[in-house]
């Protein structure tokens, strides 16, 4: 069977680079799902962890340090995953990604001068939730702040004071933190 020529035109033209575009969003996808499905099941495990046994194990606190970094993780995996399918949809259509690449190193640098105290909370709050410092519910003392920590996220965190106002603790601005809810450790 053989097609007209105006069907063949179309038939060239989609198999070039409107069937690579589909293609590569479908992969995107594709990688999304498994990607963000791995991270979900490796979170899982480390939730379930059996760390430190024994009666003060603190799971809950485990669990809610654990589905953080698992939502730190997606968010990274889904912001790399979409990046590289734009510059590669950009590369079939045509676009020169050079001149693109070097204003992105110009702006990179200009947003990371003008962004270092998001830059420092940030890493602030992933430290803090890896050494465990304090979690969801802990009173703490920081800042002649005094109060429960009503959530804590990787730039901010909430306390409440015994007077019921709301404090927003940038974590970078933490200097030094008193815990009064954590065990003691033998």
């Amino acid at each position: 069977m053989t097609l007209s020529n105006n069907a063949q035109e179309i038939y060239d033209w989609f198999i070039g680079a409107p069937f690579h575009i589909i293609l590569i969003l479908v992969i995107a996808l594709v990688f999304q799902k498994v990607g963000g499905r791995a991270v979900a099941k490796a979170i899982n495990r480390i939730a379930e962890a059996d760390f430190v046994p024994g009666p003060k194990r603190g799971l809950d606190r485990q669990r809610e340090r654990a589905r953080t970094a698992g939502t730190l993780l997606r968010s990274t995996l889904n912001a790399v995953i979409w990046l590289i399918t734009l510059t590669m949809v950009l590369s079939e259509l045509g676009f020169n990604l050079g001149p693109i690449v070097a204003s992105a190193g110009v702006i990179g640098v200009a947003l990371g001068l003008g962004a270092q105290s998001l830059v420092r909370d940030v890493i602030a709050g992933m430290f803090m939730l890896v050494e465990d410092q304090y979690g969801v519910g802990d009173q703490i003392e920081t800042m002649e702040i005094v109060g429960d920590v009503e959530s804590v996220g990787l730039r901010i965190t909430t306390v409440r004071t015994l007077d019921g106002t709301l404090w927003y603790l940038r974590n970078g601005e933490i200097l030094k933190v008193g815990n009064k809810s954590q065990p003691k450790r033998n």
